[in-house]
């Protein structure tokens, strides 16, 4: 089966940029979550999507794939090196030496790949956090205060890490760079491989521990519970979530924080079904109801309305009543209620029930079978002499 495409799998074109891809992926990864989407094949889905991205938002592991694919270089191997001397390989192929140093170069990690700056600025993780609503607070929103925990920039040493006049130096292991690079020969060239610098954690700074801010430790971060107030909308439903930005935990080397994902819980109505903005409602009325017609006490999340129902309604009409469901996340409108009306028959009957009954089957000229034969045909003969 083909490997399906990165791109199509973030609905990117092939030419999209960092902050595209980076977009696509939130969209994608917020609505296919585990914690979100309970659909089969979500979860597959998701994994998918953290794959595509993991490739396409790096430079070096992008450039490879738009080469190679997903197989990787070991597939471009097997092909760009099929079919020459000594042993399958051979630097004429490439141009002389120095292309075939680049192949393995791209490889490996190796000759001029650029490295990310591990002083830059980076943003920091984005959160999530479920919020439970009752039925009717999802409705109409409600203004709540949540607690979570984040990590935030220390107040003692405002990120820094360090005691107050002292600073970072250069990492002398990693030369600032926040990598060890080790270069081993092979018979077939130089390897290069690059692992996280050991000494300062990839970051190309180095922090004295005597001269490390003493509540931070010299991490720049503190975790710490967070309150937030949090003004929920009206209308909004079960599985949805919302975007706090700059809520999550705080950037690294003065970079933006991230972001906090809301992602709602709402826990169900035994009076209401909802479907969106449409409100759904049972409502019993009694045979004389349905068929001599009435006015009924209906409930909606608005509030108890009247309901005209027609002499001679049916079981199971449905009743629209405009503007009372649901209000429209954009504030624009609000959706409709509908009614369904049940028309119960009673299992008991009393005395003076079972003969207006017997009355109305005999007036009907109705056979009933449930009823004794003289007692039906004195009613018969009673309605027939009028």
């Amino acid at each position: 089966m083909a490997e399906e495409n990165y791109y199509d799998v973030l609905g990117v074109s092939k030419d999209a940029s960092e902050a595209d891809i980076k977009h696509a992926y939130r969209r994608l990864a917020a609505k296919y979550h585990p914690d979100v989407n309970h659909a089969p094949g979500a979860e597959e889905k998701f994994k998918k999507i953290n794959e595509a991205y993991d490739v396409l938002s790096d430079s070096q592991k992008r450039a490879q794939y738009d080469q190679f694919g997903s197989a990787g270089p070991q597939a471009g191997a097997g092909q760009g090196f099929g079919g020459f001397g000594n042993g399958g390989f051979s630097s004429q192929g490439f141009g002389g030496a120095s292309g075939f140093d680049d192949i393995f170069s791209q490889f490996f990690g190796g000759g001029g790949s650029r490295r990310p700056n591990p002083t830059a600025p980076r943003q920091g993780r984005d959160l999530q956090y479920a919020m439970t609503l009752k039925f009717m607070d999802a409705i109409f929103g409600k203004t709540t205060t949540i607690k979570y925990d984040r990590d935030e920039q220390c107040k003692t040493c405002h990120g820094t890490g360090a005691k107050t006049g002292k600073s970072a130096s250069t990492c002398k292991r990693c030369g600032g760079s926040g990598v060890i690079v080790t270069v081993r020969r092979t018979p077939l060239g130089n390897m290069q491989t690059q692992t996280t610098c050991p000494e300062c954690n990839g970051t190309g700074k180095v922090i004295k521990a005597a001269d490390q801010c003493p509540t931070c430790h010299g991490s720049g971060h503190v975790h710490a519970k967070h309150e937030l107030e949090v003004k929920v909308p009206a209308g909004v439903d079960d599985g949805q979530q919302m975007r706090l930005e700059g809520q999550g935990d705080a950037g690294e080397n003065g970079g933006p924080a991230g972001d906090l994902y809301i992602v709602f819980r709402v826990t169900p109505s035994r009076d209401f079904r909802r479907d969106g903005t449409t409100i759904y409602v049972d409502r019993d009325i009694s045979f004389a109801q349905a068929a001599l017609g009435d006015e009924i006490k209906v409930k909606t999340v608005h509030g108890d309305v009247d309901l005209k129902v027609p002499a001679g309604t049916q079981s199971e009409t449905n009743f629209r009543l405009r503007g009372k469901g649901v209000p429209y996340l954009n504030g624009k409108g609000t959706g409709d209620e509908h009614v369904t009306v049940h028309v119960k028959t009673p299992k008991n009957l009393n005395k003076r029930q079972r003969e207006a009954m017997m009355a109305f089957a005999a007036a009907s000229g109705e056979d009933v079978k449930g009823v004794k034969k003289s007692v039906l045909d004195k009613l018969k003969d009673a309605f027939e002499d009028r």
